[in-house]
């Protein structure tokens, strides 16, 4: 790192409703009209075809969602602490990668739940994540993570109906590259409400949901209805609609305080503060070409106008200005936005990091295998 990274803080979400960014969301990973008209047609075909098949699936009652149960050999009866984690990986291996997640969040006093969405699961495999874990089971593959955290949180509630923490968390960020344990102080150092890592100000302020913490059971509660009432969809776009992007705004609304440690606001002046942050902008997107000769006011109002993803456009400034301790996979193994500098990644992985980059590499194998 160039430089020691700031200190972590909560801030609370950008107070902004979402109007038209709802509407052009996902325009700056697009970055031409062009593309942004093919992926606006690509989703009107998604929702196209998955409506009829959520109508039948509501009229006829779709399939049992648990395939497998079982009890972990980490049972934590009576914990305060709950993480539901989805997994999925093509071939069902469950990589070294994931295992140290999971014994992380364990150290941090977490009770378990390994939820795997893949199609079948080396018994091997199955047998590491009970070890590690208060429960593990296996879904059909729907409606992404948020139909994954639904299946399981009556099963949750019942487990532990004492809880006051509630943490959701998948296995679509690479890592810790950095210590996990600062994060978690930091967030739990919020008091009660639900916070996030990222936010980001596409479709509207919301916390990215691969790793969101709800604490005090008033949050607790509130989230797990939220989970058990939302109207789940075969069609991704609809899935994020209805979760990610109103999460934090129902939250909100029932008086829960909402933040995230990295806010968009503060990423972007980090970025913005650095030149070579703000040439590897001026670089990743058409529209930040001439960043470096604005005044500094107009840099600022340019990214908040033109909202980028924090865990594409801005990974640099995240890791090596804030500390942020994930890299996204999606970003590392397919780079959606052609990004420049990616395929450096390695550089930002620190020797000692919890997840160094070979098992990071690993974990990408294991992505790739067939399934």
């Amino acid at each position: 790192m160039s430089q020691p990274p700031e200190a972590y803080a909560l801030t609370p979400l950008t107070e902004q409703e979402p109007g038209l960014r709802r509407a052009t969301h996902g325009y700056s990973t697009a970055g031409t009209w062009r593309r942004l008209a093919y992926r606006v047609g690509q989703v009107g075909l998604e929702i196209a075809g998955a409506l009829p098949r959520d109508l039948l699936r509501r009229l006829r009652g779709g399939a049992p969602p648990l395939r497998r149960l079982e009890p972990g050999l980490d049972p934590r009866p009576g914990a305060r602490s709950v993480a539901l984690y989805v997994h999925f990986a093509a071939s069902g291996q469950v990589s070294e990668m994931v295992r140290r997640q999971l014994a992380l969040l364990a150290g941090q006093g977490f009770a378990i739940v390994f939820i795997t969405m893949a199609e079948a699961v080396p018994e091997a495999d199955w047998q590491a994540a009970r070890a590690q874990c208060a429960l593990v089971a296996q879904r059909r593959n729907f409606a992404r993570d948020f139909g994954a955290w639904q299946d399981l949180a009556a099963e949750a509630r019942r487990r532990w109906p004492e809880a006051t923490e509630l943490l959701l968390a998948n296995d679509s960020v690479l890592g810790p590259i950095l210590p996990l344990a600062p994060v978690l102080d930091a967030m739990r150092a919020g008091g009660e409400g639900l916070f996030g890592l990222t936010e980001s100000v596409q479709g509207g302020p919301h916390l990215q949901s691969y790793f969101l913490l709800a604490r005090g059971p008033g949050a607790v509660a509130d989230l797990l209805h939220f989970l058990t009432a939302m109207r789940m969809s075969h069609s991704k776009w609809l899935v994020v609609q209805r979760g990610e992007l109103r999460l934090a705004r129902w939250m909100r609304a029932r008086g829960h305080r909402v933040a995230a440690l990295f806010g968009y606001r503060r990423l972007a002046a980090a970025a913005l503060a650095d030149p070579a942050e703000r040439a590897q902008l001026a670089a990743s997107h058409p529209k930040l070409a001439g960043l470096d000769s604005l005044p500094p006011a107009a840099r600022e109002a340019l990214l908040l106008a033109q909202p980028l993803n924090p865990t594409h456009h801005l990974w640099l400034a995240l890791v090596r200005r804030l500390g942020f301790p994930f890299l996204k996979t999606e970003l590392i193994r397919r780079n959606p936005g052609r990004l420049p500098g990616v395929e450096g990644w390695r550089g930002v992985v620190p020797a000692e990091a919890p997840c160094p980059a070979a098992v990071i590499e690993d974990h990408l194998r294991v992505m790739d295998a067939p399934g």
